[in-house]
């Protein structure tokens, strides 16, 4: 009787279908568990960006106006112009305060040490139960890009903030909602029209502050407990354009650790979220 040399057609299309299916069940696992890390880290790295924030208002008096820095750049030689590298720099945390420019990177940002960008504000939510406008967000994203008032001895001029793109925290790119893909402010002292002015180089009085304003601003002197540092929109979901409403955004509030908070609320409401 002869022997046989190999497995039937049949046989080698019921294994690859055996293999097929195990793939199907264990890839799903593998990339939960790794968002999960994921998340776990950029929780983890969020709660020390508060530590050091509270660190550097007890040392300075008041919180930085980015958590990282605004982007520098060579002055002069071979690279005159070119962007130094985050982690050249001695910023507002780093390294006095945070040790790793990393923990201001999210897991799902693979932007570079040296890549600048500038950025919009996030979406305005118009609160319906708020009758008082100066008290809601001053810009949104067609509002052109963030800036601030530079002046240099000979007068005031309206500067673009330039970002380090690997500052997840500072600012962060928006996909799946957007079109096109923008990048969006995440961290800032002040967000309303009581406290933004006009324009940077504004002389129309706005932006000085009120009594009337939302005080949950970290510009202001002794914002409360449920002040918004930042949030890390990196795990957010889209359905038909939108963010759904499932807790895959984090929030930093100023007065408890960093915690899920449902997309489609941050997407539309920012720094106005409540925990």
């Amino acid at each position: 009787m002869k022997g046989r040399n190999g497995f039937t057609l049949i046989e080698l299309l019921v294994v690859i279908a055996i293999i097929a299916i195990l793939a199907g069940i264990t890839f799903p696992v593998l990339a939960r568990a790794k968002d999960g890390a994921y998340r776990s880290s950029d929780i983890n790295n969020m709660n020390s960006l508060r530590t050091a924030l509270q660190l550097y208002k007890a040392d300075q008096g008041a919180y930085p106006p980015a958590l990282l820095g605004y982007v520098n750049r060579y002055e002069s030689g071979a690279n005159a112009g070119n962007i130094i590298p985050a982690n050249q720099l001695s910023l507002a945390l780093y390294p006095k305060r945070v040790d790793s420019i990393e923990t201001f990177r999210p897991a799902y940002n693979r932007a570079s040490n040296s890549l600048g960008t500038t950025a919009v504000w996030p979406s305005r939510w118009d609160n319906p139960l708020n009758t008082d406008p100066l008290a809601e967000q001053r810009f949104g994203p067609a509002d052109g890009i963030v800036q601030r008032a530079f002046n240099d001895g000979t007068g005031c001029t309206p500067v673009d903030n330039e970002y380090y793109l690997v500052s997840g925290y500072d600012v962060a790119k928006v996909t799946g909602s957007a079109t096109p893909d923008r990048v969006e402010l995440r961290y800032t002292l002040f967000w309303t029209g009581y406290s933004v002015p006009t324009a940077p180089c504004a002389t129309d009085g706005s932006g000085l502050g009120s009594s009337d304003d939302d005080p949950r601003q970290l510009g202001y002197s002794e914002p409360p407990e449920s002040t918004v540092i930042t949030w890390n929109s990196y795990f957010r979901e889209h359905a038909n354009g939108n963010a759904t409403r499932a807790k895959r955004d984090v929030v930093l509030f100023l007065g408890g650790s960093a915690k899920p908070f449902d997309s489609a609320a941050v997407a539309e409401r920012s720094w106005q979220v409540n925990p």
